[in-house]
C-alpha cells in the first residue's frame, strides 16, 4: 500500500473527482496531489462543513494509473470523459478537458465546468488545472457522494486528521487502519457509484476560479 492523500472536498458537482464510466479520475483541481501521488497511492475526499458532511468520506480512490493531459485526451478509453453541456448531468461534468497542439503551445479547454458561462477558456481554471500535467486514473474507487460514510472517530483520531484547507499525506503504516475499514465496510461498494454528487442538481453551472463562486 502507498502513501494516503487526505483532503476536504469544498465542491462535488462529479467533475473532480469524476466517478463516471468507470473509472475515477481526477483529472482538475488539487495539483499539488495530482503531482505527487502515484500508483498504489490513496487519494481521499473528505466532507466538510459547506456539504454538512464532516468526518464523512466522500470519495476514496487507490491510483492505478496516471497519465498526462495530453495522453488522457487521446486516449479512446476516455472519449467518454469529455464534457457535453448541452447533455445530461453526467455528460456535462465530464473532466477530459485539456490538451496542446505541442510543448510550448497554449492549453486547450474544452466547454466545461471549468471555463466561462459562454464556453470560452478561463485563464485562472487553466492556470492552476495545468500546473500539474498529470491526470490520476482508479480502477479500484468507492464513491459515496451524497451517502458521504462516517470514518470511525478512532481512525481519524490515529491520523490526526483535522479538516481543512489544503491536504495531508500519510504514512502506508498510519493509514493502514483507514483502508482496513473501507475494504472490510464497504466491500460491496468497490468501483460504484453509491449516490449523486452533492451538488449535481447545479451541474449546468460554471466553477469561478475564486473560492466557491459558481457563474
Amino acid at each position: 500500500m502507498g502513501h494516503l492523500y487526505m483532503y476536504v472536498v469544498d465542491r462535488d458537482f462529479g467533475f473532480a473527482p469524476n466517478p463516471f464510466h468507470g473509472t475515477c479520475t481526477l483529472a482538475t483541481c488539487m495539483p499539488r496531489i495530482r503531482a505527487k501521488a502515484g500508483p498504489d497511492d490513496w487519494v481521499v475526499g473528505m466532507g466538510g462543513a459547506r456539504l454538512k458532511a464532516t468526518g464523512r468520506c466522500i470519495y476514496a480512490m487507490r491510483v492505478t494509473e496516471t497519465m498526462t493531459f495530453n495522453d488522457y485526451w487521446a486516449d479512446a478509453t476516455f472519449l467518454d470523459k469529455r464534457p457535453v453541456r448541452n447533455g445530461s448531468s453526467v455528460m456535462m461534468v465530464g473532466d477530459n478537458i485539456y490538451h496542446r497542439d505541442r510543448a510550448d503551445a497554449p492549453w486547450q479547454q474544452l466547454d466545461s465546468h471549468h471555463s466561462n458561462p459562454d464556453g470560452t477558456i478561463n485563464p485562472l481554471n487553466v492556470n492552476k488545472d495545468t500546473s500539474a500535467d498529470r491526470v490520476l486514473i482508479s480502477r479500484d474507487f468507492y464513491y459515496f457522494g451524497r451517502r458521504a460514510q462516517m470514518v470511525p472517530e478512532a481512525i481519524l483520531k490515529g491520523l490526526g486528521y483535522k479538516n481543512g484547507i489544503g491536504h495531508r499525506k500519510f504514512n502506508p503504516s498510519d493509514s493502514a487502519a483507514f483502508v482496513t475499514w473501507l475494504r472490510n465496510e464497504h466491500k460491496m461498494e468497490r468501483n460504484l457509484v453509491m449516490a449523486d454528487p452533492f451538488d449535481f442538481e447545479q451541474s449546468d453551472k460554471r466553477y469561478s476560479g475564486k473560492g466557491s463562486s459558481l457563474r
